[in-house]
């Protein structure tokens, strides 16, 4: 894990006062508004909140995802990085972002691309099982008998498979290891497993509880590139049970991989102030196995309505918007950028915003939790990011709806930002967690199911978004993205000037404190 260190903590103020927020004035809040009729949004500078929200919509959005699906329908089913889906999708926001008046380029970084991977039972019964590979995994295409390592089957069971190199005892050499998910890394269980001799790896979910998340297939990651050189696949509870049936043989393949350059999309509006620049981003890609439309499309798509109804907004900050590429294989994209900038062009980075899964279809409101009320985070949180954080904060208030925290972890594109001390925050309606009774209560949805049953899947289509989930978060971000494109006095010190119009928020209501530890994420580098 990564080092943390924990912000002092401060109380809420009674408002966020203007010397906070740096020239935004009094406005109306708490109310939604109409569109305005005929084609009114196209023809005028969205200069203010209030035009603004207006404007932008969860129609509009879903215009986009509906775009984002057609292109995976005819790619094969995504929109991954290294195949064409995912150029497929970097061309059609390009060209909206082109038409929108932005300044648009393309940062290519290198990518090492693994293709789809196998995995078949052959005997006692015959079967082909939906798989990918553990970002880390070795290549190989290995037939070979399954070897069960200490394996606990059932509701409430306390697997430990593979956490000791003692599990692997007695098993042969270049066999299948078959590991139960629980205790302890991933990284783990496959170091272990190699160094006992075994030739490949099966990590099947750990089916403690009824749902899901510990019922469905896991994927997951060993934590960097080439941690292990034996190829290590994934599996859902119900398909681990199956080969570990006595006499049970299989076969695992993970390709080679191969170097395919990707891209990531750069979208600027230039400001008064250059040498301030306001970030948000979205990661583009999907996972293998599907479209990708909650994870990432709403984030993506989302951005980009943004990106078209503030295309005659004359900032004050520069305004950067981003969109990710291999994301799903581990911030690659993100990284590689942050990587290539140099000290001079991070310093200029006033903050960034992160928006990756918003429109979850059992969803809850959750702020990236920078003020550690919630979690003590794993990683430096900067300074500057509580501030984040109370601005979509009070936005929330300021609509009536009510919020919770999601860890501050890093696990997402703004990692590579904070590892740099960039000040940032962001929006999440949560992935693979079971929502909870209270939450449910809450928020509304179906307690017992996770927050997006389709997480990772091929069923997260155009039918997996929630379409209030994805209007509110959408304002919140246009709210943030136009608030801090006129000044970022309260985030980074920097002085901007008034926004027209202005704009007062009620303090934090704070949040509901009903997320667990996971904060409304499994963590899939472990148990």
């Amino acid at each position: 894990m990564y080092p943390s260190a924990a912000l002092s903590k401060r109380a809420k103020t009674v408002v966020i006062a203007t010397a906070a927020i740096a020239g935004l004035a009094l406005a109306p809040t708490g109310a939604a508004f109409a569109a305005p009729a005929g084609n009114g949004c196209d023809n005028r500078t969205n200069n203010t909140i209030q035009k603004l929200t207006e404007c932008v919509s969860a129609d509009g959005a879903m215009e986009h995802l509906e775009a984002l699906q057609a292109i995976a329908d005819a790619n094969g089913g995504n929109r991954a990085a290294g195949l064409p889906g995912y150029e497929a999708s970097v061309d059609y926001v390009v060209d909206k972002l082109e038409a929108a008046g932005w300044n648009v380029s393309i940062d290519e970084f290198p990518y090492t691309f693994v293709g789809p991977s196998e995995l078949e039972q052959i005997t006692p019964i015959a079967a082909t099982y939906e798989t990918g590979p553990f970002t880390g995994s070795g290549a190989g295409n290995l037939t070979a008998d399954v070897w069960a390592v200490d394996l606990q089957l059932g509701l409430g069971n306390t697997s430990s498979s593979g956490c000791e190199p003692t599990d692997f005892d007695g098993i042969p050499a270049g066999s299948i290891a078959l590991i139960q998910r629980g205790s302890c890394s991933f990284a783990q269980k496959a170091v272990n497993a190699e160094a006992a001799g075994a030739g490949g790896v099966v990590i099947f979910n750990q089916g403690n509880e009824d749902n899901d998340a510990r019922m469905g297939l896991i994927v997951g990651t060993l934590g960097g590139p080439d941690v292990v050189g034996i190829p290590v696949v994934g599996a859902s509870y119900e398909q681990g049970v199956a080969l570990s049936q006595d006499g049970s043989t299989a076969r695992v393949f993970v390709p080679a991989p191969e170097q395919r350059a990707q891209k990531n999309i750069i979208a600027e509006k230039p400001g008064r102030n250059a040498d301030n620049v306001v970030m948000a981003g979205a990661h583009l890609d999907s996972v293998q196995a599907g479209p990708g439309i909650n994870d990432n499309g709403s984030g993506s798509a989302a951005l980009l309505e943004i990106a078209e109804q503030m295309s005659k907004v004359k900032p004050e900050n520069t305004v950067r918007l981003a969109w990710w590429g291999a994301e799903e294989s581990g911030l690659i994209g993100s990284e590689e950028y942050v990587a290539g900038l140099s000290q001079a062009e991070k310093d200029r980075i006033a903050l960034y915003l992160n928006f990756d899964m918003i429109a979850s279809p059992n969803y809850i409101f959750m702020v990236y939790d920078g003020d550690e009320s919630g979690f003590e985070a794993p990683v430096t949180v900067p300074e500057g990011s509580v501030q984040i954080e109370d601005l979509f904060e009070s936005y929330f208030t300021s609509v009536g709806e009510p919020y919770d925290d999601a860890e501050f972890s890093g696990r997402s594109d703004y990692e590579a930002f904070i590892f740099n001390g960039i000040p940032a925050g962001g929006l999440f309606t949560g992935a693979e967690v079971v929502k909870t009774p209270a939450q449910q209560v809450i928020w509304g949805g179906v307690a017992g199911e996770s927050y997006d049953q389709c997480y990772h899947q091929a069923c997260d289509d155009i039918d997996n978004v929630n379409l209030e989930a994805l209007d509110v978060n959408a304002d919140a971000i246009a709210l943030a993205v136009l608030a801090y494109s006129y000044s970022t006095e309260s985030v980074n010190g920097v002085v901007g000037r008034s926004i027209p119009g202005g704009l007062t928020l009620p303090a934090p209501a704070g949040p509901q404190g009903t997320v667990g530890s996971d904060g409304g994420h499994e963590h899939s580098s472990g148990d």
